[in-house]
């Protein structure tokens, strides 16, 4: 059976765009199918993003925060975020709200099995999935079959384990967020703590490291109970939820599709929609949804060029994982020389791939020129 759009792999970019094309009266009658290995029906991750305004999932929004922390050992600045709202999203949450709103049009279809191949002509597109064969006009590829080649020479690993806990008495302040606390120990690669209450009572605390291997299970565990007790003074408090997630800050080219005339889209991870430098995916991938959707309602192929905006921002990303890959410098150092220099809102548009040039010079101002120099120079001519 042909279809007019598949969609392989229904974590966050496949149902994102799903969701997205569902809300257009012009796309929803459209035959849509869905495939992956599971179906999502666990709390599995937790996404955080920047937002300026109102989004799709707003009704989801877990909760928002307006004023953060930065901190290090040396110093601690809190910043009020002005235009932008810190948002989280709980998986289990997103999943329910898009697979119940799915479930309104008989035109979309879930079908779960391994996939086991794309394949791309010049009018269709076609997946295996346990050996059977599905047709499109296009698909939508967030699995990880056309992934380039990633490894240590080219790769960081942003790693974490995280823990939802529910205290005795009131600890937090709901209202401030700790964006990162490199006041840990360095020894294993850049470390910090993000904590974001959500209660007096209940946070999010969250041990996160880049460096190019993991831990062992237990030294996680050790070190969230070791920052609860020292630095947060927390001993009585209950483990409510727990996650671990691994996600890979590469300087490997993900390509968004094929060919100029490609059937097969890669979105999410997949088509490089994961902020190399910051492992930021979220609103990435909001945006490339939308932009696949206006696409589609003018009867356009959403195959896009990278604009130069986007290899701009690529490029910084490849040049500052240049330098902690070779340990030019540290990722304590890096960001504490950001955050302690500039004004954090000039910062967060820059993760967002929002700031203007001009706030792009000013924080390269802040980061050793020749180191960076050298580094970009280099990744301004890799393949």
């Amino acid at each position: 059976m042909k279809y007019d759009y598949i969609i392989a792999g229904s974590g966050c970019a496949g149902l994102s765009l799903l969701y997205s094309i569902l809300n257009q009266p012009k796309l929803s009658h459209k035959k849509i199918l869905i495939l992956d290995r599971d179906q999502k029906t666990e709390n599995d991750r937790t996404w955080c993003f920047w937002e300026k305004k109102p989004g799709l999932f707003e009704t989801i929004v877990f909760h928002k925060w307006d004023n953060l922390i930065f901190k290090t050992e040396k110093f601690s600045k809190q910043f009020h975020l002005e235009e932008y709202s810190y948002k989280m999203i709980r998986g289990i949450d997103f999943y329910q709200k898009v697979l119940a709103f799915a479930k309104n049009f008989p035109n979309v279809e879930f079908i779960y099995g391994a996939i086991e191949s794309l394949d791309n002509s010049e009018d269709t597109a076609s997946v295996v999935v346990d050996s059977e064969v599905f047709t499109a006009d296009y698909i939508f590829n967030s699995t990880s079959l056309l992934h380039p080649t990633i490894d240590k020479s080219n790769t960081l690993l942003q790693h974490f384990e995280g823990w939802v806990i529910k205290t005795d008495s009131p600890k937090f302040d709901k209202t401030v967020g700790t964006l990162m606390d490199f006041s840990v120990g360095q020894e294993n690669g850049a470390t910090f703590m993000y904590v974001l209450p959500t209660s007096e009572t209940e946070a999010l605390i969250e041990y996160t490291l880049f460096s190019p291997e993991l831990l062992k299970k237990e030294d996680y565990k050790t070190a969230i109970k070791k920052y609860l007790k020292e630095d947060l003074a927390i001993e009585n408090y209950e483990i409510q939820h727990t996650e671990f997630g691994v996600i890979p800050m590469t300087m490997a080219k993900f390509d968004r599709f094929k060919s100029a005339n490609s059937r097969i889209i890669n979105i999410g991870t997949s088509g490089g929609f994961t902020k190399a430098s910051s492992g930021y995916t979220f609103q990435f991938i909001q945006k490339n949804s939308e932009e696949i959707v206006s696409k589609l309602l003018e009867n356009k192929s959403p195959v896009k060029e990278l604009s130069i905006s986007d290899k701009i921002f690529n490029w910084y990303d490849r040049t500052l994982l240049e330098v902690l890959i070779s340990k030019k410098a540290t990722g304590k150092e890096i960001f504490s020389t950001m955050f302690g220099k500039l004004n954090p809102t000039k910062i967060i548009p820059f993760l967002g791939n929002e700031s203007s040039l001009t706030t792009d010079i000013q924080i390269m101002k802040t980061l050793p020129i020749f180191t960076f120099l050298k580094a970009g120079i280099k990744q301004l001519y890799s393949k």
